[in-house]
């Protein structure tokens, strides 16, 4: 078997997703109806926060348009990822095809790099143009995908995931670079999320800085409650994702690797809309305002 570069060397034609293969049948389909649940409830709230700025005009704002980019930025992460996992779930052949896994390791990584970047340009400043972080994100999306499907894969093909992802994927391709590349994949990764992570955390530094010459308490407060709601994103964004990269190898069951796993793939995207919902004043009231007095309205 050769083992030159190239997508027409590998002879693997198709993986096998094995990331929920060793939990008991009954359990699969709770987990069926839990992630369905919380699938159709990341799209309505992704949905209804589109709907509410683009109706209501005083949410025209760079702050609520960079918002809804980060709700479009989640739907269609949810969009690569939850569907497939909902239908294997269900399924005892869980395969997906070589070009299929391609094109969902390559979305993962669009979206989930966008995701960054929006909040690293929500923290830094609402008002700064995005043209140039935004073409460095095509830039490495590109370079992490063609890297990983570029390498040659003589079988097995199980991925001990429920998703195309980089880690499981290395360690099924074969050659003698495997390493260099595993280096070169995971320093570009961490350069664009610790990169994304420093300058939110310059910002806040910033602003905490600004916010604490107020005079009044009051003031100090109403100027803190404009960025809460993003600074628990953050939180959640970077917290889960520390969890899943950072984590020691082989320290946990695959069970628990899946779990952990859901937590980024599918809890952040449920728990975004409700934060930015539930702790943006402004938000709320036009949601009340475009929605539900337009129910009251259609009722009488």
């Amino acid at each position: 078997m050769p083992h030159g570069r190239g997508l027409n060397h590998s002879s693997v034609s198709e993986f096998i997703l094995v990331g929920f293969s060793t939990f008991p049948p009954h359990l699969l389909h709770i987990f069926f109806l839990l992630f369905l649940l919380m699938y159709l409830f990341t799209l309505l709230g992704n949905l209804l926060i589109m709907a509410t700025v683009w109706s209501e005009r005083s949410l025209h704002t760079p702050m609520y348009l960079f918002l809804c980019a980060l709700s479009i930025s989640e739907i269609f992460y949810t969009l690569a990822v939850t569907p497939r996992l909902l239908a294997d779930l269900l399924s005892s052949r869980r395969t997906i095809a070589f070009a299929a896994c391609a094109s969902q390791m390559f979305f993962f990584f669009t979206c989930g790099f966008t995701h960054s970047f929006l909040l690293t340009v929500m923290g830094y400043d609402r008002y700064v143009a995005i043209c140039h972080p935004l073409r460095y994100n095509v830039l490495m999306r590109l370079v992490v995908t063609t890297t990983i499907f570029h390498l040659t894969f003589c079988g097995p093909n199980e991925i001990q995931h429920f998703v195309c992802h980089v880690p499981p994927l290395l360690k099924l391709a074969c050659g003698t670079d495997i390493p260099v590349v595993a280096l070169g994949v995971g320093l570009v990764c961490m350069i664009v999320l610790l990169g994304c992570f420093l300058f939110i955390l310059l910002s806040y530094t910033l602003i905490v800085a600004a916010i604490l010459k107020i005079p009044s308490a009051e003031g100090r407060h109403k100027a803190f409650s404009t960025c809460a709601s993003h600074l628990i994103v953050v939180v959640v964004h970077y917290g889960f994702a520390s969890i899943i990269y950072l984590k020691p190898k082989n320290l946990h069951s695959q069970e628990s690797n899946t779990l952990m796993a859901i937590s980024y793939t599918v809890l952040t995207p449920f728990l975004s809309p409700i934060i930015f919902s539930l702790r943006n004043k402004e938000l709320k009231t036009a949601m009340r305002k475009t929605f539900l007095n337009k129910l009251y309205s259609s009722s009488i």
